[in-house]
């Protein structure tokens, strides 16, 4: 298995040489670039094409927020992944609208970080568990007085329903595949051809899509 490459975006740098000593630890992931803004981070993510990339959200310059939707439009086949003190949701929700694959709070043990970054080499969307709640409670329904332009879209088979409920319910990648009875790989195409037919880039915000169109049944109104 090849070591994942990873970016790290953050303009405290301690805090930065921290995570870059943690990681450096390991064999299978690798530094491949720091940044300490955003705009810097955008030149180094051209010149190195990491896997993925760990930023912050305040940062001078151009923050987060705006470098991840900067990145995501050009370098779409790079992971993002937001690493913040931030527990604000309008922060959560922006990041996750503007293409940001998972959301993560600085709190993390070093373990803890090194099995969300593993997520994201699966193709699963790694979320501090506060944060996961905050985004099915936030678009259980949508605003009532929101109009929106929706593109068509298309009809999903009774089986993408059903991995679509286990994504809305947090499950990994192997955890359907172990519920639905199918291999992980038959689960990555399935979630593939979710995304296209929703018109969404990341199983967060089809999960989103999902709860307020009412695909799927909230699993908030089950408990």
């Amino acid at each position: 298995m090849e070591a994942m490459r990873i970016l790290l975006v953050d303009d405290h740098i301690l805090f930065r040489k921290g995570i870059a000593s943690l990681i450096s630890s390991r064999k299978d992931m690798k530094i491949v670039g720091e940044a300490s803004d955003g705009i810097e981070a955008v030149r180094i993510a051209r010149e190195t094409m990491p896997d993925v990339i760990l930023m912050d959200i305040n940062m001078p310059n151009r923050n987060g927020l705006e470098t991840v939707k900067i990145i995501k439009e050009e370098m779409p086949h790079i992971g993002v992944v937001m690493l913040t003190v931030s527990e604000n949701d309008d922060d959560l929700f922006q990041a996750i609208k503007n293409g940001a694959n998972g959301y993560l709070l600085k709190n993390l043990e070093p373990q803890q970080l090194y099995e969300m970054l593993e997520k994201i080499r699966q193709g699963e969307a790694p979320l501090s568990g506060a944060m996961a709640f905050k985004i099915l409670q936030e678009f259980r329904q949508p605003p009532p007085s929101e109009t929106r332009q929706r593109e068509p879209v298309d009809e999903l088979t009774s089986r993408e329903i059903e991995v679509l409920e286990e994504v809305v319910k947090g499950a990994s990648n192997k955890e359907i595949a172990d519920i639905l009875n199918i291999t992980e790989n038959t689960v990555k195409i399935h979630l593939r051809n979710i995304l296209e037919k929703l018109h969404v880039q990341n199983r967060i915000q089809a999960a989103v899509h999902a709860i307020r169109e009412g695909l799927i049944n909230d699993p908030l109104d089950q408990k």
